[in-house]
């Protein structure tokens, strides 16, 4: 549907700092216009392609970056795993790390389907973790993958009991387990709700799995702890197949106090699990909430609850499907458990106000700004502590990313440089050099020599995306690259090659 902003919208929606967001409409929201002299954009819509690396076709992604933006520390990465949702959609599926500002750095394929990118920390090291596998009818069935900084993979996480890891959560803990949701088909009477007698029910379910043995330390069922007329959603007909879909767990996390925080986005709630017990200790909002919704606070179909300490929550609050809100809000909330109120202490939306029917992630940053994920929208977009929209990406339509994040990462790729020599009869030859994952690089040294060694370098350049151009007047014909970092320090070199 193609959405028309008055005057006045766009001119509420105009961005802090003299920049300005322009919504042109079509599918999607079609693309931005940006003010130009005052931000940096990369790419736009369609598929990368690299000669250097030609197995790899991840989407283009295009980045608006305000002038206002400061990362530090300079290794902070944004962090996504985009997929096609629909026929004809553009590149590879797969799980992709971007600079601070947006630009390339680590992109891999997946067989699977990949969700739910992030960093942690397994046997105090970081890693990338995400969930990969199969969807059906909107849950997953597959396996949590753990890669350390190099690269390799070195822990695969499965769910247990009969049941299969779904791709909404798969959080690790300092104790070296794993928190995953899975979905249990159950057979149960639906007529008190509207559906068949003999109906089927989607039971939500966490299990707490130990990365190393896979043995299960915990699990909790949604039917043992949450009534069926909780849900906001409605059983299908008798003559549909489809299971019952009431509760829908979509995240987990663990609260100051070691209790789990488990959102549903079907029953609108988020429920404080104690996790000796498994029984429910507080209900925010939905048909049981046990606290007092502040003007504002109130949230629907929501996604990614995070504690925030012990008095505050961020979630995304998509608003839909169907809609209950005009636009997707990434969202604070101040949680008093005293006098059980909640109250809205800060909003995040899209000067384009979209609204996400799924999906979606809300990331408080240590500065006090957010980085929001737009779900099925194709957006990601940063936030200031002011609420200024300091950076703003989106990928190609068709394209979706679960959740997107923020994190340090530092990636140093067991893999070696790659290059490839294209000659010229104009400059003697164009060298191409890429280092999948090689957060440190900052510049490329080429050698050439007439035989394989020994090789005397002949250029030097600054790295200018995942691919580098280097134009040389050497005719080789044996050629190899060098990395070096930000103080010139080798961090790996090529193969030598022979034109």
């Amino acid at each position: 549907m193609t959405r028309h902003l008055t005057r006045r919208q766009l001119l509420e929606a105009g961005l802090k700092g003299g920049a300005a967001l322009i919504v042109l409409g079509a599918a999607g929201y079609g693309g931005y216009r940006w003010p130009r002299g005052n931000e940096t954009i990369t790419s736009t819509e369609g598929v990368e392609s690299f000669i250097s690396r030609p197995d790899l076709k991840p989407v283009r992604i295009s980045v608006y970056v305000s002038p206002a933006l400061g990362i530090s520390p300079a290794s902070q990465t944004l962090v996504l795993a985009p997929r096609g949702y629909a026929p004809g959609a553009p590149g590879q599926q797969g799980v992709m790390v971007l600079g601070p500002k947006g630009r390339l750095l680590w992109f891999k394929p997946t067989v699977g389907i990949p969700s739910n990118l992030r960093v942690q920390t397994y046997q105090g090291r970081p890693v990338l973790t995400w969930w990969e596998g199969q969807v059906v009818d909107g849950y997953g069935k597959g396996t949590g993958q753990v890669f350390d900084e190099t690269y390799r993979q070195v822990a695969t996480v499965s769910a247990n009991n009969g049941l299969d890891a779904d791709l909404h959560e798969f959080l690790l803990t300092p104790q070296g387990t794993a928190l995953i949701t899975a979905y249990s088909l159950v057979k149960t009477d639906l007529s008190r709700l509207g559906g068949p007698k003999q109906g089927e029910v989607l039971d939500g379910v966490v299990q707490e799995v130990d990365v190393v043995s896979g043995k299960v330390l915990f699990e909790w069922h949604s039917l043992d702890h949450v009534d069926l007329a909780e849900s906001y959603s409605t059983p299908p007909g008798s003559s549909s197949t489809a299971p019952f879909d009431y509760f829908h767990i979509n995240s987990i996390d663990v609260a100051p106090d070691g209790d789990l925080l488990v959102s549903a986005r079907n029953t609108w709630g988020v429920y404080k699990i104690a996790r000796r017990s498994g029984a429910v200790v507080w209900r925010l909002h939905g048909k049981r909430s046990d606290f007092v919704m502040g003007e504002g606070a109130r949230f629907y179909w929501q996604h990614d609850a995070r504690a925030l300490g012990s008095s505050g929550i961020s979630l995304f609050d998509d608003g839909a499907t169907p809609a209950q809100e005009e636009q997707s809000r990434g969202i604070v909330l101040g949680i008093d458990v005293a006098s059980m109120n909640a109250t809205l202490e800060r909003q995040y939306t899209h000067p384009a106000r979209l609204l996400a029917p799924n999906q979606g992630s809300m990331q408080v940053l240590e500065d006090g700004g957010a980085l929001v994920g737009w779900g099925a929208e194709p957006y990601f977009s940063q936030f200031g502590p002011d609420g200024a929209l300091l950076l703003d990406g989106r990928m190609p339509n068709n394209v979706q990313s679960y959740r997107t994040y923020r994190y340090d990462w530092v990636g140093k790729p067991i893999d070696s440089p790659t290059l490839a020599i294209r000659s010229s009869a104009v400059i003697g030859a164009t060298v191409y050099a890429s280092w999948n994952g090689a957060t440190e690089l900052a510049y490329w040294d080429v050698l050439a020599g007439s035989s394989s060694a020994p090789l005397k370098p002949v250029a030097r350049s600054a790295r200018t995306g995942f691919e580098t151009a280097i134009g040389v007047t050497s005719t080789g014909p044996y050629y190899a690259v060098v990395g070096l970092d930000s103080a010139g320090a080798e961090l790996g070199r090529s193969l030598t090659v022979k034109v």
